[in-house]
């Protein structure tokens, strides 16, 4: 009898019709609690942030991306290609399922430094489908360990191959890349150097801000053992840095609700098209002035016709004023193809990069 009216009562408060009141599921409340196999005490406030997501490739299998949505899910990034001859044989299952289950996802490409810059961008162009609901593409930088590439090239080389990457990109998708890198990377190539792109840093010790000296971020990678439903396994995630307002605006206007107002183009009701190359400023110091790379301004669709943005200014109290040779006229409206060819006219002949270039 007492068990009936236990009954009784809880079919009062909604078990077995509607609930008297909605509840109130936050994303984040709504992983496994244990949604860690290794949790760190460093990034234990990363479960206060409302926005999380993953990153997968080949090695989660296959995903069941109803489940993955299901569990809250707010973003994928879904690796793509590498070098200028890998694609993720999962790609595309990926690519295709996870819009289909509704999760925001961004194609990500892995750079290879013994590869040309502008090889490995046509590749990813030549895999990735055009999506306007897509997410920015992302430009994966790190060190390789592996034994296809070992190569570490210098400084300035590698960030030359960056901006080309980033360029093509751009003119291509029409969003500016995020650039996702790790301690090491950002440390040896990346500190100190002002770009616009959107930054996903790896930090699974301590708070991205700990271990990042200057790098703002937009999307934090704070585990690698992490659980989600819907994938066997290990699974990377990560976390969006603001609440649920900031991410629909980030997915509305792919750009960082913080630069709107500040960066041409974002916020405005268009995607942004320029990429963030330091355009007219000089190269900080720690770039020889023989190796400084030449600028490429990607021009943003206006309504009645295309006009070139700069890029935002970069902090000159380290700069120094270095020579620089006048670049060729460039199309008017640079598309993928057309931005490679104008490449073409500011590289000499079997020259990789920009950082190769020099007026000696």
């Amino acid at each position: 009898m007492l068990a009936l009216v236990a009954l009784l009562a809880l079919g009062g408060c909604g078990f077995f019709g509607e609930p008297d009141a909605p509840a109130v599921v936050t994303t984040h409340n709504r992983y496994p609690t244990k949604g860690d196999d290794k949790p760190h005490p460093g990034v234990a406030r990363a479960h206060r942030h409302p926005v999380h997501g993953i990153d997968v490739s080949r090695y989660q299998g296959r995903i069941d991306w109803n489940q993955v949505a299901g569990a809250g899910t707010k973003f994928a990034f879904i690796k793509a290609t590498e070098g200028g001859d890998h694609l993720d044989p999962r790609f595309m299952i990926n690519w295709t399922e996870a819009k289909a289950s509704g999760v925001p996802r961004a194609a990500y490409h892995f750079v290879w430094w013994c590869r040309p810059a502008r090889e490995q961008a046509s590749w990813f162009i030549q895999n990735v489908p055009v999506d306007p609901d897509a997410l920015p593409p992302v430009i994966d930088v790190e060190w390789q360990n592996g034994a296809n590439c070992t190569r570490r090239v210098s400084r300035e080389d590698a960030i030359a191959k960056i901006r080309i990457i980033s360029a093509m990109m751009t003119a291509r998708y029409g969003k500016t890349p995020i650039i996702y890198t790790d301690i090491n990377f950002h440390r040896d190539v990346l500190e100190g150097v002002g770009l616009a792109n959107p930054f996903w840093l790896r930090s699974t010790a301590a708070e991205p801000q700990v271990r990042y000296r200057n790098r703002r971020w937009t999307m934090w990678q704070w585990t690698q053992t992490g659980r989600v439903p819907g994938i066997r396994g290990h699974v990377d995630r990560n976390v969006f840095y603001g609440s649920d307002r900031e991410w629909a605006t980030f997915v509305a206007s792919a750009c960082d609700p913080r630069d709107h107002g500040r960066l041409p183009g974002c916020g405005d009701g268009r995607r942004p098209r320029t990429e963030a190359l330091t355009a007219e400023a000089p190269p900080p110091a720690a770039v020889p002035a023989a190796v400084v790379p030449v600028s490429v301004t990607v021009p943003v669709a206006v309504a009645a016709a295309p006009r070139p943005v700069a890029a935002p200014p970069v902090a000159t109290a380290a700069l120094a004023p270095s020579p620089r040779r006048a670049p060729a006229p460039r199309p008017a409206d640079a598309g993928a193809d057309d931005l490679s060819a104008f490449i073409d006219q500011l590289i000499p002949p079997g020259q990789e990069s920009f950082a190769e270039y020099s007026d000696d």
